[in-house]
């Protein structure tokens, strides 16, 4: 359990399962192979295998042992839902979050097909926050994937935007983040994407959460939009 996030939008990070494949454009510079690639360099015994879908058990308890209410993105190493990732194995995950009401759990995959195949056979308690991502309009089919899902709280993360997103149904959706994309190879996002998506947000009363600009390092650029620091989350209930 990382207890030191740089994701804004959370405070702990648990990876029950590592490793993922691209799927998508939002993938091209994904984040989380590239730290993945780091610590293979730097003789990590747990990234040996680079990138590579591995199962971690030894992780499954992690949450148990934290008493005080948390938010927690669940895999921000991973997808819960790859192929790779056995059908009993979301389950027990999903028993965890179901076993720990205290906390309120982030799940965001990319393989909404799949989420939605297993939806029947998972207990969404109400602590489990369900999201897609949803880079440009080329993907936009996720949304309505992620609808069929009994979960309470459904947000999207667009993120990293590489598009507009123009007149988006956001009927039954709950929460969504935005952010541009980092590092030396960031794609730029144009701002007024991030202010259409605020303005459809307000329109309709939906939380909103503007992570950063793109940039090779966006922390120097601050986290307002036009003057304001937009960090909006669902009401977190008891």
């Amino acid at each position: 359990m990382n207890n030191k996030t740089g994701i804004s939008w959370t405070e702990k990070t648990w990876n029950p399962t590592i490793g993922c494949d691209k799927v998508s454009q939002g993938c091209k510079n994904c984040y989380a192979e590239r730290m993945a690639y780091d610590l293979k360099a730097k003789g990590s015994k747990i990234y040996a295998d680079g990138f590579k879908v591995k199962l971690m058990p030894s992780r499954l308890s992690e949450p148990k042992a934290i008493s005080k209410p948390s938010l927690i993105f669940v895999n921000s190493m991973s997808d819960l839902f790859h192929d790779d990732v056995p059908d009993d194995y979301i389950k027990k995950v999903f028993a965890v979050m179901n076993a720990c009401p205290q906390h309120t759990f982030q799940v965001l995959t990319k393989r909404p097909e799949r989420l939605l195949a297993l939806s029947s056979e998972l207990n969404f308690t109400d602590n489990i926050w369900v999201g897609v991502s949803v880079e440009n309009s080329a993907v936009l089919d996720r949304m309505d994937l992620l609808k069929q899902v009994p979960a309470k709280i459904k947000w999207l993360s667009l993120e990293p935007l590489l598009g507009p997103l123009p007149n988006l149904d956001l009927d039954g959706i709950h929460w969504v983040v935005v952010g541009g994309e980092s590092g030396e190879k960031f794609r730029t996002m144009d701002i007024d994407w991030a202010r259409d998506l605020r303005d459809q947000c307000v329109a309709k009363g939906i939380p909103f959460y503007f992570k950063q600009y793109s940039g090779r390092h966006p922390k120097h650029l601050g986290d307002k939009l036009d003057g304001r620091q937009w960090h909006e989350y669902p009401k977190i209930t008891a």
